[in-house]
């Protein structure tokens, strides 16, 4: 187990947040006349201030084990009780309050920030507690207690909106779907249920600050909170990390909270809140066909969707004149029949000799903010230019490929009902239209989605299973997050990871794939090896696995992290990023984990 030693400075938090509390602070002009919610938060941090001090006289007073394992429980899930409101108002102090316990990387400025807080502090004490370590967890306890005073003062600075309260509830029933009870925020004391009854909880209550005489309101919110109540007593009654049914939890209660708090936004008028979401603030739920915006991850307003841009993107998808030799375009490599792959391990370059990694799925993609195995494109607009000029791809040139297309009339009319402004065909506008056809392909109608949804129960036995392993015991969901199963990480779904997994360089596993990664483009020894997760959807359709396509099936890529990923395999990876403790899925846990993952494919490739 990896222990972070280090020295923090709680500074730097502070301006890393400030910038967004200002912004937060300001974009309402509906503000929260009732200041019990803030107060109470106040309270609440206070308390929560108090327990940290608690625990932190434990450990120095050496503690047994179990009195300092349940003084740290305590702690948590006083901070549930806040967490709707430090994750929403204060995102950057709250990554190093109950982030992962991995650095922070600043990649542009080539920076590392080591990580802090509840989930480091539970590397150091679970699943047991070394009086060894006893320096480090001080001083990991006095670093998370200054976090959250800092926490506090932002707070008490603030201005809470009811558009704030309303965003902060739905994104509080996301998170507890997607980081919550997937173990994600306590990955080895697997507290996850008890921590999302204190999460639920918190909930309660701030509904009834909305005062009014609308009775349709007012039973909307009993509605609510009997559900919330409902769903706290399923939580109690199955409290353990490993049986609990997440597919369940999600019908039964989490679905029908998230459409019930839309419809009393609905009826008491309360606007959406000012800013930029990737799912869509009208959304019923964050598995509704359309909850996500396809422009959440364009450069800027003038690359937002359209029909028309997309259709022309399509036509161009199949163009040969981006190719040098005119011989080749998007879907020689890129094939719709296949999701958008090849089904091939490497597929050629222009040479003839194989290109170096795995062709990626296109369908999906744009919903993450880094594109290519080893992020080096930020949005796909970039992508496909990449791809046009890359010597070994395409090794073309737009400029050159716009003199012929120019001329052709059917080209001339799509580019100006897609970019009815302009006055000429520009090279902007083939690479926004390429990008354009490919956010086009997030269809949301895969068996797992129709079952999500409510508008089917085709879902058997071992496919709940499946998923229950997914976002459970198997932990999956911890990279791949629910519902887009790719690594951006909900719910605000800003940011997209990379992992260190130690995909091998061959199937025999005796060595390491000599592919450096993310780590060629950014020479941070913490993005040695490191890949972007890609997501699972149309996975069963996908095959070989990973960027160099090692695997052929899904069983092998289960059976590689059942045993533990590279280090479990034996091999030596200082920063593998993936737990290396054996999975211990059985036979018939595997056979379902693939089965439901085979539910995640859409419609059109059944």
């Amino acid at each position: 187990m990896r222990i972070f030693k280090y020295k923090f400075s709680l500074h730097l938090v502070f301006l890393m947040s400030f910038g967004c509390l200002v912004v937060l602070a300001s974009c309402e002009t509906n503000q929260y006349k009732d200041l019990d919610v803030q107060q109470n938060l106040i309270s609440d941090i206070d308390k929560l201030s108090q327990n940290i001090a608690f625990f932190e006289k434990k450990v120095e007073g050496n503690g047994d084990e179990k009195a300092i394992q349940e003084a740290f429980k305590s702690a948590r899930l006083d901070y549930k009780k806040i967490e709707w409101a430090v994750e929403y108002f204060t995102p950057n102090p709250a990554r190093f309050i109950n982030g992962p316990a991995l650095d922070e990387l600043e990649v542009a400025e080539n920076t590392a920030i080591p990580p802090s807080g509840f989930q480091v502090i539970e590397e150091i004490i679970f699943p047991h507690y070394s009086v060894e370590n006893k320096t480090d967890l001080i001083r990991e306890v006095k670093v998370l207690g200054g976090n959250i005073k800092q926490v506090k003062q932002h707070l008490e600075a603030i201005t809470i909106s009811d558009a704030h309260i309303m965003d902060a509830c739905k994104l509080e029933i996301n998170r507890i779907l997607a980081l919550g009870i997937t173990g994600f925020d306590s990955p080895i004391a697997l507290h996850s249920i008890p921590e999302a009854i204190v999460s639920l909880h918190s909930l309660k209550g701030l509904l009834s600050k909305f005062k009014n005489a609308n009775p349709d309101s007012n039973q909307l919110e009993k509605e609510i909170n009997s559900l919330i109540d409902k769903a706290i007593k399923y939580c109690d009654a199955n409290a353990n990390f490993v049986t609990f049914d997440r597919a369940e939890f999600i019908l039964k209660f989490l679905n029908p909270l998230s459409h019930k708090l839309v419809a009393f936004q609905k009826i008491n008028k309360i606007k959406n809140s000012d800013r930029n979401s990737i799912v869509k603030q009208d959304a019923k739920s964050i598995f509704d066909k359309n909850a996500f915006n396809v422009d959440g991850f364009i450069p800027s307003e003038e690359y937002a969707f359209t029909t028309e841009k997309a259709a022309l993107g399509k036509k161009l998808f199949y163009e040969n004149a981006f190719s040098n030799t005119n011989s080749r375009n998007c879907s020689s490599c890129h094939n719709p029949d296949k999701a958008f792959t090849d089904g091939l391990q490497y597929n050629e370059s222009l040479n003839g000799v194989n290109l170096r990694r795995n062709t990626p799925m296109l369908t999906y993609a744009s919903l993450q903010n880094a594109q290519f195995w080893d992020m080096r494109q930020l949005d796909l607009e970039k992508q496909s230019l990449d791809v046009i000029q890359n010597k070994d791809e395409m090794h073309g040139n737009v400029s050159n490929a716009l003199k012929k297309i120019g001329k052709d009339k059917e080209y001339q009319e799509l580019f100006k009902k897609a970019f009815p402004k302009s006055s000429k065909i520009e090279e902007w506008q083939v690479q926004n239209a390429l990008a354009s056809y490919i956010r086009s392909l997030n269809t949301f109608d895969s068996k797992f989605d129709s079952y999500m949804r409510g508008e089917s129960n085709r879902f058997s036995v071992e496919e709940k299973l499946g998923f229950n392993l997914f976002a459970g015991k198997a932990k999956c969901a911890t990279c791949h997050f629910i519902p887009l199963f790719n690594g951006t990480v909900p719910p605000s779904f800003q940011k997209t990871e990379q992992e260190v997994i130690g995909t091998p360089a061959d199937k025999n596993g005796k060595k390491i794939s000599s592919d450096l990664g993310r780590y060629l483009q950014n020479q941070m020894p913490q993005l040695k090896n490191a890949f972007k997760t890609p997501s699972l959807r149309n996975v069963a359709i996908t095959a070989p696995y990973m960027h160099n396509g090692v695997f052929s099936s899904l069983e092998e890529v289960v059976d590689f992290y059942n045993k533990g990923g590279g280090v479990g395999l034996g091999l030596v990876i200082d920063n593998q990023t993936l737990p290396s403790d054996k999975l211990e899925l059985n036979d018939k846990e595997i056979k379902a984990l693939v089965a439901f993952m085979k539910t995640l494919t859409d419609k059109a490739y059944q």
